[in-house]
């Protein structure tokens, strides 16, 4: 097998993309034999040019600077996994232009779990954010770990879903491990690190700059049986996502919002192109390979055994309230309760976890309540 510093030396060459290095290793059979060919001989090799080889005239820097990144990695309590690597996650691998390197920070057995993508906007709604926490958790209960890229939104949630429910996560980052972006996520970065595993492309030190979040995207549609849409403009990297999954031969699925919101729009679209609607985790498991549901399964997606039992008032008054927000005023109205009378309901409907207070001094239904 190659020595891992080989390949992270030869992934250091200025200039010489990822295409570049699979048709140079794949014309000299290794890492190690493109650092000692001779700019001859590498300038023979069809679709490669001058300047993406240039580099290449001194490797003995870059193999003294792939040493030096190793010895930083161990330092902290990371590791690279060269695409020769047992634990090189087997989906990966099968994509059009895996990482020649990986690097990681965490549990690298969870790299081969059974796991799904769950994508989606940064700036999410309350809506969104709580439906891709709860498909996470509810995924973790049978088995399925969650994907994503430890941004704010719908990311975020995921991870953190999972998490909560004693699942596994893989963060994929867009820059190097050494960097937690965004700076709010750095307690989940721990989190994840600690109980799941943080992937990275990238050399430690890297910043995360915007060209590298679409490469990032194809780890972590590769990494993944299928992408879940959450909650996505028409134009957003979720999409571009999503567009690899299929690229890949893997599934995908998007959640259904509000038809008027724009933040739902990229998720309708894919609805419309043929993507599987997804309202619950077996919607998810069941397109699965290798899984089948059986009645029993319900069980998991269920936090509540048995109904609560509920004053005859705030029966009366979740009736009057839907899934879709509504001022506390237009409920009052419409209740006839006092504005004092109707707070106390909604305390112990929210406790129940029947309905969600919303910003805005609204209120809206939860689903199977």
């Amino acid at each position: 097998m190659t020595p891992i510093q080989d390949w992270i030396a030869l992934s250091l060459i200025p200039g010489l993309g990822i295409s570049s290095y699979w048709r140079l290793v794949e014309h000299f059979k290794s890492p190690t034999d493109v650092l000692r060919a001779s700019q001859k001989e590498l300038c023979q090799v069809p679709g490669i040019q001058k300047k993406n080889i240039a580099g290449l005239a001194s490797p003995d820097a870059f193999l003294e600077s792939a040493r030096e990144e190793l010895e930083k990695l161990e330092s902290v309590g990371a590791e690279a996994l060269s695409f020769e690597d047992p634990f090189y996650p087997s989906l990966l691998r099968q994509i059009a232009d895996p990482p020649t390197v990986i690097y990681i920070s965490g549990k690298k057995e969870t790299l081969q779990d059974e796991a799904v993508a769950i994508v989606g906007s940064r700036a999410a709604t309350v809506y969104g954010r709580r439906t891709a926490y709860s498909l996470a958790e509810n995924l973790a209960r049978f088995s399925v770990g969650v994907v994503s890229g430890l941004a704010l939104g719908i990311d975020a949630e995921a991870h953190t879903g999972s998490l909560a429910a004693g699942g596994t996560t893989v963060a994929v980052l867009g820059c190097g491990l050494d960097v937690i972006y965004p700076r709010q996520n750095s307690d989940l970065y721990r989190k994840i690190s600690e109980r799941g595993v943080i992937v990275s492309e990238y050399p430690l030190g890297t910043r995360p700059e915007g060209f590298r979040f679409p490469a990032r995207n194809r780890i972590i549609a590769g990494l993944s049986q299928g992408v879940v849409v959450v909650e996505a403009a028409r134009k957003s990297g979720s999409l571009i996502t999503a567009q690899l999954a299929l690229d890949y031969g893997r599934d995908v699925f998007a959640v259904p919002g509000q038809v008027d919101s724009h933040k739902s729009a990229g998720a309708h679209w894919l609805l419309q192109q043929g993507a599987k609607l997804v309202l619950r985790a077996e919607d998810i498991v069941e397109e699965l390979p290798g899984r089948t549901l059986d009645c029993e399964d319900s069980v998991h997606t269920g936090r509540r055994t048995k109904a609560p039992i509920l004053d005859p008032d705030a029966e009366q008054l979740l009736k009057h309230i839907e899934p879709y927000p509504i001022t506390r005023d237009q409920l009052m109205y419409q209740s006839g309760l006092s504005a004092a009378r109707m707070s106390e309901l909604l305390l112990f409907l929210e406790l129940d976890e029947l309905i969600e207070v919303l910003p805005g001094d609204s209120v809206r239904k939860l689903g199977g309540s």
